[in-house]
C-alpha cells in the first residue's frame, strides 16, 4: 500500500491528481488542519484518512442556487464539497462541510456525493443544510430538466453499496438521500435548522432526514441500525425519518434511539398516492420519545422474526461485487 502524507496548505486536489492511475491500495493522511478545496476524487481504492473529525476538516461552500456564468443556476449536484466517483474507496478521520448558508439563500449544498460501489465512511462529520449526503446512484430519470447536472448525470445507473459507520450526519432537508443501498451504524443523525428568516415558511415541518430512491427491485435501500436520532435547536414533533424521492424508497430503522423532535406519524409519503403500494418504511425496536405515538398507516412495525433478515453480511451479499 502507497501512503502519501498532506499538510494544510497542500492541495489535496492536486495529490490525487498525481496518483498511479493503477489499482494498487492508496492512503491519503490528512495532518490536523483546515483543507478548503472542493474535491474530486476519481481513482479506485483509495482512502482519505485524518487524525479525527474534531481536527481534520474538508471544506467548502457551493450552493445550488448560484448562477453561473453560462445564466444556469450551479444545482443540486454541482456543490458537493467532496465527489467520490470510484468503487472501493474510503473515508475516516474527517469533517466533510459545505459551509454554505443559509438555505433560503444557498438552496441546496451538497457536502458529500458519493457514486461507486463498496464505499467505507467511519468516525466522520458529515455538516450542510439541505442534501447533506448524496447515495448515488440517480433515478432514472429526471423530473425537472436539468434537474441531474452534475459529474454523474450521463453515466450508468450503477447498483452499489455503501457503509457508514460510527460517524455524526447533519442538516434540515432531506440531508441523506440517494438510491444506493447503504447501511448506516452506530451513527448519530442530526436534525439542525438551515433556516435563518422563519417569516415565510412554507414547508409542514422542519425537516427531513432521509429521501431514498431505491431502484425498484432493489433488495435493500437505506437501513440504520443503532443509530441516534437527535435534533438540535429543534422544536418536539417537527421533523420527518424520511419521504420517497422515488416510487420505490425503502428505509429501515433497527434498535435506533429517536429524540422527541420526531413527529408521531414519523414518515411522510411527500403526497404521492402510488407510494403505500411501492415503497416500504419500517421499524423495529425504536426507543426514546420519537419512538411513540401513532405512525403512518403504511409504516410497517417488523417482528424479530422479520428484523433478523438484517444483518450486515446479508446486506453485503445482497448484490454482485460489480453491481
Amino acid at each position: 500500500m502507497m501512503l502519501i502524507q498532506v499538510a494544510p496548505g497542500q492541495s489535496l486536489q492536486t495529490v490525487i491528481d498525481t496518483l498511479p492511475a493503477d489499482d494498487q491500495p492508496v492512503t491519503i493522511h490528512l495532518a490536523p488542519g483546515v483543507y478548503e478545496e472542493k474535491i474530486a476524487l476519481r481513482r479506485p481504492h483509495t482512502r482519505i484518512e485524518g487524525e479525527s473529525a474534531e481536527t481534520t476538516r474538508v471544506t467548502w461552500h457551493d450552493g445550488a442556487a448560484e448562477i453561473l456564468p453560462d445564466g444556469k443556476k450551479r444545482g443540486t449536484f454541482r456543490t458537493a464539497t467532496l465527489l467520490v466517483n470510484a468503487r472501493d474507496c474510503a473515508l475516516r478521520n474527517v469533517t466533510v462541510e459545505n459551509s454554505a448558508y443559509p438555505r433560503e439563500q444557498v438552496g441546496q449544498a451538497l457536502a458529500l456525493y458519493v457514486d461507486g460501489d463498496g464505499f467505507c465512511c467511519e468516525d466522520c462529520t458529515l455538516k450542510s443544510c439541505q442534501d447533506t449526503l448524496f447515495t448515488a446512484p440517480l433515478p432514472p430519470r429526471e423530473i425537472q430538466k436539468d434537474g441531474f447536472i452534475g459529474p454523474t448525470q450521463f453515466l450508468p445507473r450503477i447498483p452499489q453499496r455503501q457503509v457508514y459507520r460510527h460517524c455524526r450526519i447533519e442538516g434540515d432537508i432531506d440531508f441523506i438521500f440517494g438510491g444506493a443501498a447503504a447501511w448506516f451504524e452506530d451513527c448519530d443523525i442530526v436534525s439542525i435548522d438551515g433556516l435563518r428568516d422563519h417569516g415565510d415558511r412554507k414547508e409542514p415541518a422542519l425537516g427531513f432526514c432521509t429521501a431514498a430512491s431505491t431502484p425498484e427491485g432493489q433488495e435493500f435501500g437505506y437501513v440504520f441500525m443503532k443509530c441516534r436520532f437527535q435534533g438540535e435547536g429543534i422544536p418536539d414533533g417537527a421533523i420527518y425519518l424520511g419521504r420517497p424521492w422515488r416510487e420505490f424508497a425503502k428505509t429501515v430503522l433497527l434498535h435506533c434511539e429517536l429524540g422527541a423532535h420526531i413527529r408521531p406519524e414519523g414518515w411522510h409519503d411527500w403526497n404521492k398516492p402510488y407510494f403505500p403500494a411501492t415503497g416500504y418504511y419500517a421499524e423495529f425496536a425504536s426507543t426514546g420519545a420519537g419512538s411513540q405515538g401513532q405512525r403512518a398507516a403504511y409504516v410497517h412495525r417488523l417482528t424479530a422474526e422479520e428484523a433478523e433478515k438484517y444483518t450486515f453480511e446479508r446486506f453485503w451479499a445482497s448484490m454482485p461485487k460489480d453491481g
